[in-house]
């Protein structure tokens, strides 16, 4: 064991000395292409889009980076085991996002909602494509890391019974009289309080989950793996500063702000152009789903490069149950809140917030068979074959043909 834990240690020395400049340069980058868009080009075209988009998200990235940092320093601190850290560090790289998503759906409300909900199938449906990356046994089935199984399939089931509930709650709001508020038939839409019950509710599942797991994984465990050595055991390392860490905290979180107003006008700029070139709204929507995921997706790449398919499964499975409880209920929130403030236009003469329409209505109700499908092929043995994986995939799919090919 202390082999394990020094090969581990002068790896994750290495990585560090690495990853400690990686950030500097992706920020560098990152800030001199927004400079570039801001101060050098007027037009309001292509080449600004994608400068902004660009240099908005590689700063987003290094502020992800900053804030792991800085949450991989206090767990370390606090003798955090690698399982809890590294969740901890998950939920924080999701702050910069979250704030990007902010800008977003300033430009676009109605656009930004649904972008959020499509992170969840393609999160899915890059699950279900890495599923058929990993290694395999002569029957064709791929095992799952047993603290994904054991941890991840309630929030399954939980997001499935979510999504089939707002999207039946959203079908009879369309089809039925609610109250002046929301309206009926065209003009139906979902208010303020709607969003900030739903937020609310969907944000106490997360506190809950992450709660569950501090009390039963934050102390000394027996390691399921070499790469899950405790963090408490390695041997001569030096603790980052309470200094260091507020400093990361602090430039990752004015980082984000500054990366996400440049993808919020992005996504305006985009879907200006898109409508204007004749594609529907929701060919915009989609596209900016996949540039939101773009980060899980680099680092379930450089992990399985790595050959830590446990740790590529985990950020694969993190990104999907992170979105219905805490990037959508938080969304929810947002868009109640610019709403009331006059920050975004209202709806329904000026009662709504969302309107209740058959792309926000599929986006809701079509989470529902991408969460059972994972629930199923998780649950069962504990294993994916290549059915539960294509099913995955064709499920995604089917809601972008049904966006895009209607929008």
């Amino acid at each position: 064991m202390s082999n394990i834990s020094r090969k581990a240690s002068e790896q994750g020395s290495h990585n560090d000395s690495h990853e400690g400049k990686q950030w500097l340069w992706l920020l560098i980058t990152g800030l001199l292409l927004i400079a570039i868009a801001t101060f050098f080009i007027h037009t309001h075209g292509w080449l600004l889009a994608i400068l902004l988009g660009v240099g908005g998200l590689i700063v987003v990235f290094a502020s992800s980076e900053m804030m792991i940092k800085a949450v991989d320093g206090y767990a370390k601190r606090n003798k955090m085991n690698s399982f809890v850290a590294g969740t901890m560090a998950g939920l924080s790289s999701n702050i910069p996002e979250l704030v990007m998503l902010a800008f977003v759906l300033i430009a676009t409300p109605r656009v930004g909602f649904i972008v959020t909900v499509l992170t969840l199938h393609v999160g899915a449906a890059a699950f279900g494509i890495y599923c058929s990356a990993l290694p395999r046994d002569v029957e064709g089935n791929a095992t799952l890391p047993k603290p994904l199984v054991g941890l991840s399939t309630d929030l399954y089931a939980a997001a499935a019974g979510v999504f089939f509930s707002l999207g039946i709650i959203m079908l009879l709001m369309k089809s039925f009289a609610v109250g002046s508020v929301t309206g009926r038939g065209s003009n139906a839409s979902l208010s303020p309080a709607d969003l900030y019950v739903f937020g609310v509710i969907l944000l106490i599942i997360q506190i809950v989950a992450v709660s569950r797991l501090v009390k039963r994984f934050s102390k000394d465990h027996k390691p399921a793996s070499v790469e899950d050595v405790p963090l408490e055991k390695a041997q001569n390392e030096a603790y980052m500063s309470i200094g260091a860490i507020i400093a990361f905290s602090i430039a990752g979180l004015v980082a984000s702000v500054i990366g996400g107003h440049s993808v919020g006008e992005f996504a305006g700029i985009l879907v200006h152009k898109l409508e204007q070139a004749g594609y529907s709204e929701m060919f915009g929507a989609v596209i900016l789903s996949v540039f939101a995921s773009a980060g899980a997706f680099v680092m379930i790449g450089t992990a399985h490069i790595q050959k830590k398919y446990s740790i590529a499964m985990a950020n694969a499975s993190g990104a999907i149950t992170q979105v219905p409880f805490l990037v959508l209920p938080i969304a929810m929130i947002m868009l109640a809140a610019f709403t009331q403030t006059g920050v975004i236009p209202a709806v329904n003469n000026g009662k709504g917030v969302i309107p209740i329409d058959i792309h926000t209505t599929s986006a809701i109700i079509l989470g529902f068979p991408s969460m059972l499908i994972l629930w199923k092929a998780v649950q069962d043995d504990g294993k994916v074959n290549w059915v539960e994986t294509s099913t995955m995939v064709a499920i995604f799919l089917l809601v972008i043909y049904l966006l895009v090919a209607h929008g």
